[in-house]
């Protein structure tokens, strides 16, 4: 009889229930807001649905996911720890990336300088609210709006941040659309949001072909700490670009990146358990996120608005907002404000050039610091 009721003790003591909290039930909560935003709203469902389903699954009582060798542990470690699943994903972004608009347009790449204001600004911000070096500089990238960068960065220098982070970052660049209009117009009058950009030069296929090598060496010479991503967002560009490797290009493009995509969505959720989210550093990060992601906004349209000075051919300030790495949702963002304001306006191209500038302006940034703090 003894044996029989210790045998049920054991069971019960099994059952998931017996230990579920109050924690537990606020993460469902905060899982059940990211699935609803990437079902209802369709905000980046790519990637918050894994990630908000992520957070379910781990929050669930003595589920076997996240200890040694089990099955989401094993994605976590071998791809996010690793560091291999980041730079797969840069492998994909540089497949469907055309730097044409930038090449056109050399200028995009101080617009893309100037968008990463609010990564610098936040770093002092989060170090003098007591966050270590290594964290202030994990969190201060957030405004990147770069979640691959963002991971591996945080990866390097705050392991243990990397939940919080990368939740931070892909909601605020879930939530682009939402954020960037406001800040332009509040920055920008309506004489400005109307200037017409006329249509950029025809770039080459030789330009396109020589400019992932040519980025290869200037990123390997001068920021060797970031091109295992920087490397091969230029490796799936010169795919792209040389026309030769189609079935290669096709599969970095799809498969692979569809692949990527769902492990590490559900990795990153599955490291927002409630006993390492729930407490004030976690929400310090997600106020010092959407400060970031404002002044890293405004930091663009103000260098358009700067450059203006002392250009002849002015260019609208509403493409400096694209200067965020959120490729290509800040510059369709971008195009929709412009053609609302000015409809024979067509600001698409002139702001995929700060676009694609902002994603190696971010990820620079990101190798900077790791050369200081690593």
């Amino acid at each position: 009889m003894e044996a029989l009721e210790r045998l049920l003790a054991s069971v019960v003591d099994r059952m998931g229930i017996i230990h579920l909290d109050w924690r537990c039930v606020v993460m469902w909560m905060v899982a059940f807001f990211f699935l609803y935003l990437a079902v209802k709203k369709k905000y980046e469902p790519l990637l918050l649905l894994p990630i908000g389903f992520g957070i379910f699954l781990v929050n669930l009582p003595l589920a076997p996911l996240m200890g040694d060798h089990e099955l989401l542990w094993i994605f976590h470690h071998y791809g996010v720890e690793w560091e291999v699943i980041p730079c797969v994903i840069f492998l994909g972004l540089g497949v469907m990336t055309d730097f044409g608009p930038m090449l056109a347009n050399p200028k995009s790449l101080i617009i893309g300088a100037g968008a990463q204001l609010g990564v610098f600004v936040t770093f002092l911000g989060t170090y003098v609210c007591g966050f270590t070096l290594k964290e202030a500089a994990s969190v201060a990238i957030i405004g990147g709006a770069d979640g691959p960068t963002t991971i591996y960065l945080t990866n390097a220098l705050a392991p243990r941040l990397i939940g919080p982070n990368a939740l931070a970052a892909y909601s605020y660049m879930a939530m682009v659309p939402l954020i960037l209009p406001p800040i332009i117009r509040a920055l920008t009058s309506e004489e400005e949001r109307v200037i017409e950009m006329k249509q950029l030069r025809h770039v080459s296929r030789r330009e396109k072909i020589l400019f992932p090598i040519i980025g290869t060496i200037a990123i390997g010479l001068m920021i060797p700490d970031i091109l295992p991503l920087l490397g091969m967002l230029m490796f799936g560009n010169f795919m792209r670009e040389s026309g030769v490797v189609r079935r290669l290009s096709q599969t970095a493009e799809r498969e692979l990146m569809n692949i990527v995509t769902i492990f590490l969505g559900i990795a990153v959720g599955a490291t927002m358990d409630a006993e390492h989210f729930l407490n004030p550093k976690s929400l310090l990060i997600f106020g010092f996120g959407i400060f970031d992601f404002v002044l890293c906004t405004a930091g663009g349209v103000l260098m358009v608005k700067l450059m203006n000075l002392f250009i002849k051919e002015k260019m609208n300030p509403i493409i400096g907002a694209a200067g965020l790495s959120a490729v290509p949702m800040a510059a369709r963002v971008c195009q929709d404000m412009g053609k609302k304001e000015n409809p024979r306006n067509y600001l698409l191209m002139h702001a995929m050039g700060p676009n694609v500038a902002g994603v190696i302006g971010t990820a620079a940034a990101a190798g900077l610091m790791i050369a200081m703090f690593k």
